[in-house]
């Protein structure tokens, strides 16, 4: 092994891959950065150029041991997931097909035509994903996690509330269990948790979406569960690490729309009214995790798109409905503002 990085590697890891695929024994190891998680990756290439990815998960977080069969459930309903290669569930390890580096992310500094092409294509395949049935994966004996429901909801904001407003900008405890506490919020949580439901990916954001052989491909999909489509769209369109214009945010929302209808799939509300009431949902949710990753995890990075994901939530805050709207919560966000 030939590899000044594979010291870098468990060497475990090297001898348990090359058990199950021996072309690899002459390979070149590469660490793979990725996100917030605790999962470690690492790429794999052989000397005839061929590669692979291998994770190694969390024992301890259960969502983690749900990848494999999720990715087999969604590669048979025609999905694009990578491939599962190889899965040992007892050492905590998936074998992936390597579908390269280049992700939606990385066109956030591209021309609206051709990011608008890259979108519409993930909304094409999202839809797709949106109208399969969770029931049918529980038929099949797939485990989800459990659905987005009022407590699920209560929870990310209260991530927003403690880790955001509280550790990143120190907003005393009696001003944000008063916000907690208000009456659009509560009522926010009890609306969303009474729609209708669909099969969703839970973290579909650019860094989630690969571009490879033109088309798109979804990784981190741990998280599957039942929930509301517009999440799913509310995390692509109002994503803090991509900056969309609130025209295009529309017209990518009227294409799902579009695709949804062609398939004979309508939605029994307002599809862009519940989009911001998701979109408020989800970016105190995003708010929370990057006040948690950055100051409880050490990983400062997340804390530079706590900006962006700001104005966003101040943004989606103002279209929501009376009933759900919180005033203070809005002129509070306004002064964070810079």
């Amino acid at each position: 092994m030939h590899n000044p990085l594979a010291m870098m590697i468990p060497q475990e890891l090297v001898e348990k891959t090359v058990e199950r695929f021996p072309e690899f024994a002459e390979s070149f190891w590469t660490p793979i950065y990725q996100g917030g998680s605790n999962r470690a990756f690492y790429r794999c290439k052989n000397q005839s150029g061929v590669s692979l990815i291998l994770i190694q998960y969390d024992r301890e977080k259960l969502e983690d041991h749900s990848y494999a069969s999720h990715a087999l459930f969604l590669e048979k309903a025609g999905i694009h997931v990578p491939h599962l290669m190889a899965h040992s569930a007892q050492e905590c390890l998936l074998w992936l097909q390597d579908l390269g580096e280049k992700n939606l992310w990385s066109l956030r500094d591209a021309t609206s035509k051709e990011r608008f092409y890259w979108y519409e294509l993930t909304l094409v395949e999202a839809a797709r994903w949106h109208r399969l049935s969770p029931e049918k994966l529980v038929e099949e004996g797939v485990t989800l996690a459990s659905p987005f429901d009022v407590e699920l909801y209560r929870w990310e904001q209260s991530y927003f509330f403690e880790y955001a407003l509280g550790s990143f900008f120190k907003i005393d405890l009696q001003t944000r269990e008063n916000l907690a506490k208000h009456t659009g919020l509560e009522k926010l949580t009890r609306h969303l948790a009474s729609l209708p439901q669909q099969l969703i990916h839970r973290d579909l954001q650019s860094q989630n979406i690969l571009l490879f052989e033109q088309n798109i491909w979804f990784i981190d999909f741990q998280g599957m569960r039942a929930g509301l489509a517009l999440y799913d769209l509310a995390s692509l369109l109002c994503d803090p690490y991509v900056r969309l214009s609130h025209i295009e945010q529309k017209e990518l929302l009227d294409f799902y729309r579009q695709e949804m209808e062609k398939h004979h799939f309508s939605f029994p509300y307002d599809l862009e009214t519940v989009f911001w009431q998701c979109a408020v949902q989800r970016l105190m949710q995003a708010l929370g995790c990057y006040g948690y990753l950055g100051l409880h995890r050490g990983k400062n990075h997340f804390l530079q798109y706590i900006p962006s994901a700001l104005k966003n939530l101040h943004y989606a805050l103002q279209q929501l409905d009376v009933e759900y709207y919180c005033h203070e919560l809005a002129v509070l966000l306004e002064g964070l503002i810079q």
